[in-house]
């Protein structure tokens, strides 16, 4: 099966205090998504998992894109992904990114052990979707929960997704509020 990707956007930001004082270093987030045509769309389609399998390479080449962005995988602590569907869909077809995605992010970064948190819509050409970030080896590093918003002005058309991940190095500036600390991860189980 042939992925037809149409548009691929990277979007990074950098904070260097969030009202407090100046960060020894800045937090970096950022998110990759390609636009690419359903191939399902307007159809029910029993067996979906060929395009899974397609996308794959895709997945590994937004991971590759964002982590470099982002000053290199060994920079990395933090992740999430999210698809929004295009009206024609069907939000089962969100899930065509869960392997794709989530497992390329784990194969660039190295020691990934927690969850990928994820989030789907179905949205209209513009919609938006907050894509939940959290510590990729800990979920409990409540330093690290957090979201990141990805947006693009001309997609999802109706017979396309848009399939986003988001990586981040650090967890929100000046955080505070107690919880688990990223130095603090011990039981190597994807949650402490």
């Amino acid at each position: 099966m042939n992925v037809d990707v149409r548009k691929i956007a990277l979007c990074v930001e950098e904070t260097l205090h969030d009202g407090g004082p100046l960060l020894a270093s800045p937090v970096r987030k950022g998110w990759a998504a390609a636009v690419v045509r359903n191939p399902y769309a307007g159809r029910f389609v029993e067996d979906i998992m060929p395009m899974m399998d397609a996308l794959k390479p895709l997945g590994l080449d937004l991971s590759k894109r964002l982590a470099e962005a982002l000053g290199g995988a060994g920079k990395v602590d933090a992740y999430g992904k999210g698809v929004i569907v295009g009206s024609a869909g069907e939000i089962e077809h969100s899930a065509l990114w869960h392997v794709p995605g989530g497992y390329a992010m784990r194969e660039i970064l190295g020691r990934a052990l927690a969850i990928v948190p994820s989030a789907c819509k179905m949205g209209a050409i513009g919609a938006s979707l907050d894509l939940p970030i959290h510590h990729k080896d800990a979920c409990y590093v409540r330093s690290h929960f957090d979201a990141m918003t990805v947006v693009i002005a001309d997609a999802p058309r109706a017979d396309e997704l848009v399939l986003a991940i988001t990586m981040a190095s650090g967890g929100r500036p000046h955080a505070r509020a107690g919880g688990l600390k990223a130095g603090e991860i011990s039981k190597m189980d994807g949650q402490r």
